[in-house]
């Protein structure tokens, strides 16, 4: 049986603030590593960390109603032959208070599309939250309870990725609705990345059990710190099978930052500008190397951080900050853990030749998400909601930046003719009657000056361009 990658839901234990007076916040020295020595040691408990941290676990579940049709042959036992009936589909997860004021991070698969959305504490007191930011990309989300002037028990994330395989790690969540559990292992891996379950594929593996209704929750290391955020599982059953990851607490700050800071999702990453692909061997032997190391940049954005820089097509990037690089998800994720404005240098090599360091100055995607705009009138874009085409808008979208050069970009299909087009939320409109529209201003009037006859539609769609002729 093939394994399959799942995405669970699970409990979360997160910075008591990003300013935390708990012991990450202390500046503790490193722990020292030792295994048991003798039986008494091996006697020891977890108890007093659990005692310290379960407060700030949180169960955290949603509710969205979905509409479907009922199927025509039995409509007609139970009336409302083919009319679509709603009903109620639930999320269940966990949480971990990282402010002490309500604010709560969970993984985004827990609370995608959910209308309402409830936290239970500890001590069984519900709340509404409000969704204050939502980085499908890296599949974490941010919550906010209003608990008034009250101050909720925090847990401390640590941001330090000194992790080392081998080491004890905790897991608390609410797996299968059950209750606050807690389970322990170890780091099994680190950097695990190629498992398709976040873009930003960077992961702790670890052997705790993590099951259904542990995404969310908190992987914790021996000072009660939470280093992770449990996310997947790998398994044939569907259930824990020792092959657990969990998404590094340096990434979750990041995004916690940004959703307290009032940003948007396209201001959550530094973005480099441009685009690399892994080193194969034959690739390795052709640039003289004597093993595959390092990315290969294939395409560089004009004036963005990378080109401003001085990156070109054909550099070979050995490491960042000193920190070695094998693949595209290493990179990216050194990335994204970085804060626009900061400078990283990166190792460089070009032509065969000696290596070099490159400064790059690190800042969010250029042009902003821009405001949508509904499009209106007898034409088959009618009922979408359109918006200038910018790196930022391609990537708060999931879409490749560098598509960002010519066209608009759908944000929302709507339910018109757009829809009935086979029009769908990300597609690019390259052309309308043969023009090509920068600006919504330039679309408006390339519908305007239709003159009958049939329309011709060009759309993008990932790499598949399609060409259509439309008629009312």
């Amino acid at each position: 049986m093939r394994p399959q990658r799942l995405i669970l839901p699970a409990l979360c234990l997160l910075a008591a603030s990003l300013q935390s007076s708990a012991s990450v916040a202390q500046g503790l020295a490193e722990p020292m590593r030792a295994p048991p020595t003798d039986a008494a040691s091996m006697r020891l408990s977890f108890a007093p960390i659990v005692r310290r941290v379960a407060p700030a676990v949180v169960n955290v579940y949603s509710r969205q109603v979905v509409r479907q049709n009922v199927d025509p042959f039995w409509g007609m036992f139970g009336g409302g032959f083919g009319v679509p009936r709603e009903r109620v589909a639930q999320s269940l997860g966990s949480g971990v208070i990282v402010r002490s004021d309500g604010v709560i991070v969970t993984n985004n698969h827990v609370v995608a599309n959910g209308q309402d959305i409830m936290v239970v504490l500890g001590d069984r007191r519900e709340f509404p939250a409000k969704l204050l930011m939502a980085d499908t990309h890296a599949d974490v989300a941010v919550l906010k309870v209003d608990v008034g002037a009250e101050k909720l028990p925090v847990m401390a994330l640590d941001d330090r990725d000194d992790a080392q395989v081998g080491d004890l790690v905790l897991a608390i969540g609410d797996p299968f609705g059950v209750g606050q559990t807690v389970t322990n292992g170890i780091v099994s891996a680190l950097a695990r990345s190629g498992v398709g379950i976040t873009d930003v594929s960077y992961f702790i593996q670890t052997d705790a059990a993590i099951n259904p209704g542990n995404s969310g929750g908190a992987l914790i290391d021996m000072n009660g710190d939470m280093i992770g955020m449990n996310t997947a599982i790998l398994s044939q059953s569907g259930t824990s099978s020792g092959v657990g990851f969990a998404i590094p607490a340096a990434l979750v700050k990041r995004v916690v930052e940004t959703a307290v800071a009032g940003g948007q999702v396209s201001q959550v990453r530094p973005w480099l500008g441009i685009k690399t692909q892994e080193v194969s061997a034959d690739i390795a032997r052709s640039l003289g190397l004597d093993r595959p190391q390092g990315v290969l940049v294939t395409d560089v954005f004009p004036d963005g951080p990378g080109a401003k820089a001085g990156l070109k097509q054909g550099d070979l990037i050995l490491a960042i900050d000193g920190q070695p690089l094998n693949d595209e998800s290493t990179l990216n994720y050194r990335i994204a853990t970085r804060r626009n404005g900061d400078d990283v240098a990166l190792t460089v090599r070009r032509d065969k030749g000696a290596t070099e360091t490159v400064r790059v100055h690190l800042a969010p995607p250029p042009g902003g998400a821009g405001e949508g705009h509904l499009i209106t009138g007898q034409n088959p874009l009618a009922g979408a909601t359109v918006s200038a085409l910018s790196p930022a808008s391609a990537e708060a979208l999931g879409l490749d930046p560098f598509t960002a050069r010519d066209g608009l970009i759908v944000t929302k299909a709507g339910e018109g003719a757009a829809a009935q087009f086979g029009v769908q939320d990300g597609d690019i409109i390259r052309a309308i009657d043969n023009v090509t529209p920068h600006t919504v201003t330039e679309l408006e009037a390339a519908l305007k000056a239709h003159t009958g006859g049939a329309w011709r539609l060009t759309t993008q769609r990932g790499d598949q361009i399609r060409n259509l002729r439309i008629g009312f």
